[in-house]
């Protein structure tokens, strides 16, 4: 069950926030996440070949340390990308000087980062960031994590959930920021887990692999992506579920289950939240006669720039969507396509069905859409979520860097 929380609502687990001055106007720009314990983590980086200097270091402390992990350090405003050596540096002294504050192991904190691309880390500011953030854990007086590691988002998006691993009640948090650069196979998006569950480092990396698959890899803004595109997940062990060892264990799908929810309304999120969005858009593909073809086709739509513009504009130009699917790659059959607005038919087999075109257009002016094709061909289906393009998101894209 959803209810509202974070990353620390999960006993044992704290987040601190705070304005280290990477941000103009005193924006929060670094967060804090620790845990009282030794954690089992796994991630899922981004698959962008540019790779930032903090998704290349925090990669290499899990392959040695996923174990024994204390916690994260996240800044925005900053992407510490494309920094050559001196950004893998910097991303080093960040959290060495977090782990000597909070009196941690060496190897022990993860980093990231997000931001403007090609500029240097300000290392001397993050580090006197880290010492107002210590004053918070100490004073109780923490200021939001997820707030902090925002860019171009307009609200936070975190939640908590509770659930059970064989009767034991289990606690999961969650946190992400997000809003462009969003691209299916990782995103601009950074994500965090917490959870009091049992779970070897390999197991947890199952679960957030698969989870990733099926929701933050479904996911499209404007078919960008990012250097920097992170999922982490930390489990404590501490609720006292018998431990999860891998795809067999009894618990394993309970937990599953618990995160692809989480993982899922995290992307919803970031779909609604999209720069410049009006409106959040599901593009739901059914009726292939693989899983491959539907989410071809699916990701062929919700990229499609004129699909995102004719939603802003409420058009019900079909066209554009029948046209998506038919350059997808998929083995699509024009003459079988349906294609519905909400629950309204636009198209049958492959033709215009004749549907009033204001009642088509009422559809498209809803603050959440569906648009369902369905291929007739097959059993299979894919979901994606997606948003409208408006003309606010060239006006935040042109702005992004001056």
């Amino acid at each position: 069950m959803i209810v509202s929380g974070s990353l620390d609502s999960v006993p044992g687990f704290h987040t601190a926030g705070t304005s280290c001055g990477i941000k103009e106007g005193g924006k929060p720009d670094l967060g804090v996440l620790l845990c009282d314990v030794p954690c089992c983590a796994a991630g899922v980086f981004t698959t962008n070949r540019v790779q930032a200097a903090p998704v290349i270091y925090s990669k290499n402390i899990l392959s040695r340390n996923a174990h024994a992990i204390r916690g994260i350090v996240a800044n925005s405003g900053n992407a510490n990308a494309c920094t050559g050596e001196r950004g893998l540096r910097d991303a080093a002294a960040v959290a060495a000087e977090a782990e000597r504050i909070f009196s941690l192991p060496e190897g022990s904190l993860l980093v990231m980062s997000t931001g403007v691309i090609g500029k240097p880390l300000p290392v001397e500011k993050l580090k006197a960031g880290l010492g107002r953030v210590q004053e918070q854990f100490i004073t109780g007086s923490s200021g939001s994590f997820a707030s902090a590691i925002m860019t171009t988002d307009t609200k936070e998006k975190s939640l908590a959930l509770k659930f059970e691993i064989e009767g034991v009640p289990i606690k999961l948090g969650a946190a992400a920021k997000g809003a462009g650069m969003i691209h299916p196979d990782m995103a601009t998006m950074l994500a965090f887990f917490t959870t009091d569950a049992a779970l070897t480092p390999d197991a947890l990396s199952v679960v957030l692999r698969q989870v990733t698959g099926r929701t933050f890899n479904r996911l499209s803004v404007d078919g960008d992506r990012s250097p920097n595109d992170s999922v982490i997940m930390l489990a404590s062990g501490t609720g006292g579920a018998p431990l999860i060892q891998g795809p067999e264990s009894r618990g394993f799908s309970a937990f599953y289950s618990a995160v692809l929810e989480a993982g899922s309304s995290l992307a919803r999120m970031i779909a609604a939240d999209g720069e410049g969005a009006t409106k959040l858009v599901e593009i739901r593909v059914k009726g292939a006669d693989t899983f491959d073809s539907a989410n071809r086709v699916a990701r062929a739509i919700a990229n499609s720039p004129l699909v995102k513009t004719a939603l802003y504009g409420a058009d019900p130009n079909w066209g554009r969507i029948i046209c998506a699917a038919g350059y997808s790659g998929a083995p699509v059959e024009p003459d079988k396509i349906d294609i519905y607005f909400g629950s309204l038919l636009a198209v049958k087999s492959g033709v215009d069905a004749g549907s009033d075109r204001l009642k088509l257009a009422g559809e498209l002016k809803k603050n959440e859409i569906t648009v369902t094709v369905d291929l007739n061909q097959g059993p299979h289906e894919c979901s994606f979520w997606t948003c409208d393009f408006s003309y606010d998101y060239i006006r935040i894209n042109a702005d992004y860097h001056t």
